[in-house]
């Protein structure tokens, strides 16, 4: 694949909310696509042996004529086409096409195959698309289309992802607004968190600390009367505070140019957080309206964030996972095991959906807050010197377990049924879940 643009992580999360098809009838025609930025080298096997390549425009008109030229191809039967999962205009064009069949394939997976017929590494766009194809055609009957969750699902699903990417951005220029004004406006910082809007108002008003300190009284008690501080000794509190700190620097080049990156800074991080306001106002209407909100809503330590990030990793096709080690594996949680000979390693899972990860790695950070057996699990695992985020993992695993049955069942969620399975197994974990009860 060349020429193509970066990958970006929200394209990275909103495909791997597919689920695969157990449909595995023969297709009429098969197609590889080594897709870009700006074109795509196109392979495409009849099942009567005819076959050919073109090379198509990035285009919503190049597609269509792609599409109905493939349906002549194949004469009314199925189509399947195989692309690397790297993302890209291209499978959101082709998601949700009835005539086609998806197969996004690892781009390391592919990379690894030319390396197996071409040992100089020599690679081309053509030459790629004829090795997708290749690859699906003999091991058709070893992958899994790709098949959409259901609307309300996969509108829950872009929805938790792009707040977490709102979040993780909001998060980064918090942390660069930080870091400035401990160089610049350290006073800032004692009025409270940094993306309050208190604090945000003071720096979209005076982003220079030396007019900060010159303003008038009677305007700073208006100012922070309209903030909800009235009480008069915090008043002359804080009026003191602003007159009295000394500046940290009063080197003028430096705090100028600092001024620009502070307003720069502040004009981001206010809209920015208004947007995931309304954001999550909007997922929880979407959730409200699931009729598998219920199952993870009241799941100890998912709480309003989680909640749909769990939903969505499940998805609604209940077929979609034989068993929850499955799911462990598909999301990155169960860890990869490599073992020669006598030598065996087990190492974290890489090759996976990170959001899904992410959501269960933070999942389990939060039940172990708010639920009891999770709490003693996880005290378990760190008293065997297991490190934090392995032990997050294991847990995790756990929980995975348990969500897999509620989610396949569509029955709640309940405690006391596990701690009752812990009770009978004798598991190490109760002695820790004793200690808690005593000490509670």
């Amino acid at each position: 694949m060349s020429n193509a643009t970066p990958r970006s992580r929200s394209a990275e999360v909103s495909v791997s909310k597919v689920s695969v098809s157990a449909d595995v009838s023969e297709p009429t025609l098969f197609v590889g696509i080594d897709w870009a930025d700006q074109k795509h080298d196109v392979c495409w096997l009849a099942a009567d042996g005819r076959s050919g390549h073109l090379v198509i425009e990035q285009s919503p008109e190049a597609i269509e004529e792609l599409l109905a030229q493939l349906g002549k191809l194949a004469g009314g039967g199925a189509i399947a086409v195989a692309l690397e999962k790297s993302r890209g205009p291209l499978l959101y064009a082709l998601m949700g096409r009835e005539e086609l069949r998806l197969y996004p394939l690892d781009p390391k997976q592919v990379s690894r195959s030319r390396d197996s017929f071409v040992s100089s590494r020599a690679k081309a766009d053509a030459t790629d698309a004829a090795l997708i194809l290749r690859l699906l055609r003999e091991r058709f009957h070893d992958l899994s289309p790709l098949r959409l969750d259901d609307e309300p699902t996969r509108r829950i699903a872009h929805l938790s992802q792009t707040r977490r990417l709102l979040v993780d951005e909001h998060t980064r220029l918090k942390l660069q607004l930080t870091a400035l004004l401990k160089t610049d406006f350290p006073l800032a910082l004692t009025f409270g968190d940094v993306d309050s809007v208190l604090v945000l108002e003071i720096l979209r008003r005076w982003p220079d600390p030396r007019e900060f300190r010159r303003v008038h009284p009677k305007t700073l008690r208006l100012f922070f009367s309209e903030h909800r501080v009235k009480n008069e000794d915090r008043l002359k509190e804080l009026i003191a505070r602003i007159r009295d700190t000394p500046l940290l620097t009063k080197d003028q080049p430096v705090i100028e140019s600092l001024v620009f990156r502070v307003t720069a800074l502040v004009g981001q991080l206010k809209p920015l957080r208004e947007q995931i306001t309304q954001l999550e106002a909007v997922i929880d209407q979407a959730m409200a309206k699931h009729p598998d909100a219920a199952l993870f809503q009241n799941v100890p330590g998912a709480g309003r964030a989680l909640a749909p990030r769990l939903l969505a990793a499940f998805g609604s096709d209940r077929d979609r996972f034989a068993d929850a080690d499955e799911v462990a594996v598909v999301s990155g949680i169960a860890p990869v095991t490599q073992q020669s000979g006598q030598t065996k390693f087990v190492t974290r899972r890489r090759a996976c959906s990170r959001f899904l990860k992410q959501t269960f790695h933070e999942f389990a950070d939060q039940a172990r807050k708010w639920c009891p057996w999770s709490q003693a699990y996880y005290a378990w695992q760190r008293s065997e010197k297991v490190a934090h985020h392995a032990a997050l993992r294991k847990l995790a695993s756990r929980w995975i377990r348990s969500l897999f049955k509620v989610w396949k069942s569509r029955t709640p969620y309940d405690q006391s049924r596990y701690l009752q399975r812990l009770q009978q197994l004798q598991h190490p974990a109760i002695k820790f879940l004793k200690s808690q009860s005593a000490t509670t």
